[in-house]
């Protein structure tokens, strides 16, 4: 079991803010916020370089968490820039060419379904949406059956979407798209320190994640794993002197690991921040902070149910933390303002029809309001942010 007075006591801005916002940026632990902010001073005092060759041990240790956070190997991990970067290294580099067909879930999230739509566009590619079950998430058996096309290339698809949703299926997903022998990328972005992620389970060749959200890291860094084998056939859409080396004047020689997907230049800072977050995350548990998780975003959909106005847009046979909901003759973005404002301080965020357009259209949505819990939340977090909707909600009544 967690202890949530260390949790909360680990984080300073529970200190100063309601905090739903976690599946956009988390607060971060004290040890993220010390490790940034020291490598930032080691680099004002000795150089940017020369801090970072001190901390070499250290960076080279940040791999090793990754693995350890993904049941992988260190030398299938790139560390990149951010997770939208990670996922583009890994999609771009696949050879996908004209009549390919690339299957996705209607969850997907518009920064990656917009380079489908590119790449149908410069290669021919075809995009085609997995049908859901009657929960919400992803059918199985619509998946397999799709499986026996030879056309098909790709599985892609979030494992929980940015405006909630279920926690899709994927080791049933991971195991049919092995079966069948084509690849699938997954975007953990939103279950990286939220859910348990375990590659070798999932079945996934590839994985992008970013930093800062439910892994409480520094803003601006994200990793990506491919399996060892897949990573040998693979070729970067994009080399730089840390990705190859020049052998010759007319050769170069990609390096044999993940790494051939970074590039030279780096946020030490961040990158050391990120590994942090992830050695306090695997320090508490995932699987107790899982467990946290749904416990808290349970109880927050069963009191929101009860307000008049509320309905709750979560879907799926396993819910997230992510708890949307949209209030009645309320726009998201006036709810946001409303918990937002001085005297209540509570953060949310919102999803819209240009985030998540495919679910949002077949829900007929605009938009929905994102409460998105953590571990560090209390009961007290709950009752704040359930008692300013109940507020809002009577408000709204009462001007009718």
């Amino acid at each position: 079991m967690l202890d949530l007075a260390r949790l909360r006591a680990d984080t300073p801005g529970t200190h100063d803010v309601v905090h739903f916002n976690n599946a956009g940026a988390s607060l971060m632990p004290r040890i993220v916020i010390d490790t940034v902010v020291e490598h930032v001073r080691e680099e004002a005092r000795l150089g940017g370089y020369e801090a970072a060759g001190a901390a070499a041990g250290r960076l080279e240790s940040v791999y090793v968490s990754v693995a350890r956070l993904l049941n992988a190997q260190p030398d299938e991990i790139a560390v990149i820039e951010n997770a939208t970067r990670a996922w583009d290294m890994a999609f771009y580099s696949l050879p996908l060419s004209a009549g390919d067909l690339v299957l996705t879930s209607a969850t997907e999230y518009a920064g990656n379904y917009i380079p489908y739509l590119q790449l149908q566009k410069q290669r021919g590619i075809r995009i085609e949406v997995i049908p859901n079950d009657g929960q919400g998430q992803v059918s199985v058996e619509a998946l397999q059956r799709r499986l026996t096309d030879p056309r098909v290339k790709l599985v892609s698809l979030p494992i929980i979407a940015t405006n909630g949703g279920p926690v899709q299926p994927v080791e049933a997903i991971g195991a049919a798209a092995r079966e069948a022998g084509v690849g699938f990328l997954l975007d953990a972005c939103q279950g990286a320190g939220h859910v348990p992620l375990d590659v070798k389970k999932i079945g996934c060749h590839m994985l992008a994640a970013t930093s800062r959200k439910y892994l409480r890291g520094p803003r601006g860094m994200g990793f990506l794993y491919i399996e060892r084998a897949l990573c040998a056939q693979l070729e970067p859409t994009f080399l730089d002197l840390h990705a190859a080396t020049l052998q010759t004047p007319d050769r170069f020689e990609i390096r044999g690991d993940a790494r051939r997907f970074e590039n030279w230049e780096c946020n030490v800072a961040a990158k050391l921040g990120m590994g942090a977050a992830i050695d306090y995350a695997l320090e508490l548990g995932i699987v107790p902070i899982w467990t946290r998780i749904q416990a808290l975003a349970g109880d927050l959909r069963e009191r929101l149910a009860q307000i008049d106005g509320v309905t709750l847009q979560d879907r799926g046979a396993v819910k997230s933390g992510i708890v949307t909901f949209t209030l009645d003759r309320c726009d998201s973005a006036d709810v946001q303002q409303w918990l937002a404002s001085q005297a209540r301080r509570i953060n949310v965020s919102r999803s819209t029809f240009q985030s998540t357009m495919l679910d949002m259209q077949m829900r007929g949505l605009r938009d929905v309001v994102r409460a998105s819990v953590h571990a560090y939340n209390s009961d007290e977090d709950i009752d704040a942010l359930v008692q300013a909707v109940q507020a809002m909600s009577r408000g709204i009544a009462h001007a009718r």
